[in-house]
C-alpha cells in the first residue's frame, strides 16, 4: 500500500484496484483475526451481543468487498487487453476511483439489511455459536424465532455478492480469451496473458474455499464443526496473507519500485 501510495508511476487504474484490494485485505483481517486469537489463545469464548452483530456485519461486508474488488481488477484487465488503444480513455484514474467506490457501496446495501435482521431474532435456548467468530448462519440458526427471512437474505447475499461477481469475472476472461486468440503473434498472446495470471491466482485462492463452505451450508448438508471452522479459517486468512506476496513477486512495476527504494536507502545511509 505504501509503495503504491508514494510511487507516482503506480498511480494508474490497475494499481488503484490493487490498493483497494490491499485495503480490504487489511480491514478483513483486522475484523476477524484479533478476536479469533483471543478465542484460541486465551480461551475467551464470550462475545457481547452488540459486538457479535457488529462482527457479523463487518466480516461479511469486507468479504463481499473483496469479491467485488476482484471483479474491479477483472474489469481493468478486460479494458487493458480488449481495448488497448483506448484503455486510458475508457478507464481513466477518475473513472476507476468511481468504479471502486461503487464496489464498496453495493456490498454495504446488501450486507446491512442481513445484519439488521439478525437483531430482530430472539434467543431463548442456546447462545453457543458453532463457529470461531460471529458467523451469520450459525448465529441465526440457534434462534427460537422464525429465521426464514434471514435465510433468504443470506442466500441473496451469496448470489449477489459472490456468484454474480464470479460469473462476471468468468465472462470477462472469456472476452479476454477471444481477444488473445485474435493476436497473431504467439509471444504477444503469452505476454498479454501473463498480465492476468496474478489476478487469476488471487481469484482462485479466494473463491474456491469460500464457495465450497457456503454451498455446503446453503444446501443444509451437515458438516463437522471443526471441518467447517478449518475451511472458514483458510478462506478468511490465506487470501489476505498471500495477496500482497503474489502481487509483489509477480508484478514487475512493484518489484522495480521496491528495488529503487532499497537502492535509495543504501545511498542515504552510505
Amino acid at each position: 500500500m505504501s509503495i503504491i501510495w508514494f510511487a507516482q508511476s503506480l498511480h494508474t487504474p490497475k494499481y488503484f484496484g490493487v490498493f483497494s484490494l490491499a485495503l480490504v485485505d487489511l480491514s478483513y483481517s483486522t475484523t476477524l483475526i484479533p478476536k479469533s486469537l483471543d478465542v484460541f489463545l486465551f480461551g475467551n469464548r464470550i462475545v457481547e451481543y452488540n459486538s457479535c452483530i457488529a462482527q457479523i456485519f463487518f466480516v461479511d461486508y469486507f468479504a463481499a468487498m473483496e469479491s467485488y474488488t476482484l471483479l474491479v481488477l477483472a474489469y481493468d484487465r478486460l479494458i487493458a487487453i480488449c481495448f488497448p488503444l483506448r484503455c486510458n480513455t475508457i478507464n481513466s484514474n477518475t473513472k476507476m476511483i468511481l468504479v471502486i467506490i461503487l464496489s464498496w457501496a453495493i456490498p454495504f446495501t446488501v450486507v446491512f439489511p442481513m445484519a439488521y435482521y439478525v437483531t430482530r431474532l430472539s434467543y431463548c435456548k442456546s447462545t453457543i455459536v458453532n463457529s470461531y467468530f460471529c458467523d451469520n448462519g450459525p448465529v441465526f440458526k440457534i434462534t427460537c424465532s422464525d429465521y426464514s427471512v434471514n435465510w433468504f437474505l443470506a442466500a441473496f447475499c451469496i448470489v449477489a455478492l459472490y456468484f454474480v461477481p464470479l460469473a462476471l469475472i468468468m465472462l470477462s476472461y472469456l472476452c479476454i480469451l477471444v481477444a488473445l486468440l485474435r493476436i497473431a503473434n504467439t509471444d504477444g498472446r503469452i505476454k498479454a496473458f501473463k498480465t492476468c495470471t496474478t489476478h487469476l491466482t488471487v481469484v482462485a485462492i479466494f473463491y474456491v474455499p469460500f464457495l465450497v463452505t457456503n454451498l455446503i451450508a446453503w444446501i443444509n448438508v451437515n458438516v463437522d464443526t471443526d471441518t467447517r471452522i478449518l475451511n472458514t479459517s483458510l478462506y478468511a486468512t490465506i487470501p489476505p496473507l498471500l495477496n500482497p506476496i503474489i502481487y509483489t513477486l509477480k508484478t514487475d512495476e512493484i518489484m522495480q519500485q521496491i528495488k529503487k527504494y532499497i537502492r535509495n536507502q543504501k545511498i542515504w545511509h552510505s
